[in-house]
C-alpha cells in the first residue's frame, strides 16, 4: 500500500511544497493536487515536479469540460514529461454549478464524456494513427459542414522522448453508472468518505458490474482512500474526539452544501451509509446558513470510520480494514505537530 496526501496550501503554496519535499523523504509516495475553480492544477504539478524526485504527482481532479479531450491528453503528456514519468491523470465531472456557472459549458452526459476522454487520451498517447473520434461528446475532426472545412487529423508530437502510452488515469466518481464505468475503464478510483467496512453498501453493486466488464490488460482497479491521520497512545476517548471534530466543517460542507437540495451526491452517500436522518438535518441546517450547527450534526461514527485517529494498534487495525477493502493508496492528512513522524510511522506500518 502506498501513501498519499492532498496538497493543502491554505497556509501558503510554497510552504506546502516545502512540506511535500520533507514528506517525500519520510516515505510519501503520491501527492494529489486539486483544481476546483481556484488556481489551475497543472502549473502546480510542474512546480512540484521540479522540487521533488520520487513522489508521484496526480491531479485530484481535472474536470472534463474546461479542456478538450486532445488538450487533456497533451496536458498529461507534458506533466509526465517534466516529472520523468511520475504523473497521474485524475479526472472527474465536477458539477453543474462550476461547469455551467464558472466555465460556461453545458453540463451534459458527464459519465459518457469521461469515458470518451479516457478513450481519447489513450488513443492519442499510443500514436498508432492520427487522432480521430466520432463519439457522442468528442468529435474530432470537426464534422463535415462545420467550421472552415480545413480540419486535418493529427498525431501528437513527441516532446523529445517517447510518450508513456499507459499514463495512469484515475476517475473521481460518486454514484451509479459513473462508478460502474470507473471500475470498467479507469486505472484507479478516487472515492470520498470511504468507510472500509461499509463502502459496499454505497458502491458495491456498481463496482461489481463494472469489474465484470473490465479488460484484464488494465490490471486490478486501484483505489485511493483515507482521511485524517493522527497516531498517539493518548488519542482515546475525548482526546480522539477532539481530533476527529476537525473534520466536521468539511463533511458538513459536502453533505450539506455541495449541489442542490435534491441533487447532492455527497448527501446521498451519507444516507446510504445509514445516516439518513443526520444527512437531512445537516443539509437543512447548512442551507439555512447554520454551518456550525450542521457541523455538529455530522455523525461521530462516520468521522471515526473514515479517518485514522488513535493509538498505534488501533490505526494498524484500520489499515488492515482499508487493505481488505482493496485500497492500494492510503490518502492521509497528517494532523499534529510532527507530520514527518506520522508519515514515517504509517510507511513502516503499511510496508
Amino acid at each position: 500500500m502506498k501513501l498519499s496526501m492532498m496538497l493543502n496550501y491554505a497556509g501558503g503554496f510554497h510552504q506546502a511544497v516545502d512540506r511535500v519535499v520533507e514528506l517525500e523523504k519520510a516515505g510519501l509516495d503520491v501527492v494529489w493536487i486539486a483544481e476546483a475553480y481556484s488556481a489551475d492544477a497543472i502549473s502546480q504539478v510542474g512546480y512540484l515536479a521540479a522540487k521533488t524526485n520520487t513522489v508521484e504527482i496526480g491531479t485530484g481532479i481535472l474536470n472534463v469540460y474546461s479542456r478538450t479531450a486532445a488538450l487533456m491528453a497533451q496536458t498529461a503528456v507534458g506533466c509526465d514529461y517534466v516529472s520523468n514519468g511520475r504523473f497521474i491523470l485524475g479526472l472527474g465531472a465536477s458539477g453543474p454549478q462550476v461547469i455551467e456557472g464558472f466555465h460556461g459549458v453545458p453540463y451534459e452526459k458527464p459519465m459518457l464524456r469521461l469515458k470518451e476522454y479516457i478513450e481519447a487520451c489513450r488513443m492519442i498517447w499510443k500514436r498508432e494513427e492520427p487522432f480521430q473520434m466520432d463519439g457522442k461528446t468528442v468529435k474530432v475532426p470537426v464534422p463535415a459542414g462545420e467550421g472552415t472545412g480545413l480540419a486535418k487529423p493529427l498525431k501528437i508530437i513527441k516532446p523529445g522522448q517517447d510518450i508513456r502510452p499507459d499514463i495512469p488515469i484515475w476517475w473521481a466518481s460518486l454514484m451509479g453508472l459513473s462508478v460502474q464505468a470507473t471500475a470498467e475503464v479507469a486505472d484507479g478510483w478516487l472515492p470520498i468518505f470511504f468507510d472500509p467496512e461499509k463502502f459496499h453498501t454505497v458502491w458495491g453493486d456498481d463496482l461489481k458490474k463494472g469489474l465484470a466488464k473490465r479488460d484484464p490488460k488494465l490490471g486490478p482497479l486501484q483505489i485511493s482512500a483515507g482521511g485524517m491521520a493522527a497516531i498517539d497512545e493518548k488519542l482515546t476517548g475525548d482526546a480522539r474526539t477532539q481530533i476527529l471534530d476537525f473534520a466536521r466543517p468539511n463533511v458538513a460542507l459536502y453533505v450539506g452544501g455541495m449541489g442542490a437540495r435534491d441533487k447532492n451526491f455527497y448527501n446521498t452517500i451519507c444516507k446510504k451509509y445509514g445516516y439518513e436522518k443526520e444527512a437531512i438535518e445537516i443539509q437543512d441546517l447548512y442551507l439555512s446558513g447554520k454551518k456550525d450547527e450542521a457541523a455538529a450534526a455530522v455523525p461521530g461514527a462516520m468521522l471515526e470510520s473514515t479517518n485514522l485517529v488513535g493509538p498505534k494498534n488501533y490505526v494498524k487495525e484500520r489499515l488492515a480494514a482499508y487493505k481488505e477493502a482493496g485500497v492500494t493508496i492510503l490518502s492521509v492528512t497528517p494532523v499534529g505537530p510532527d507530520a514527518v513522524k506520522t508519515i514515517e510511522t504509517l510507511k513502516e506500518m503499511v510496508s
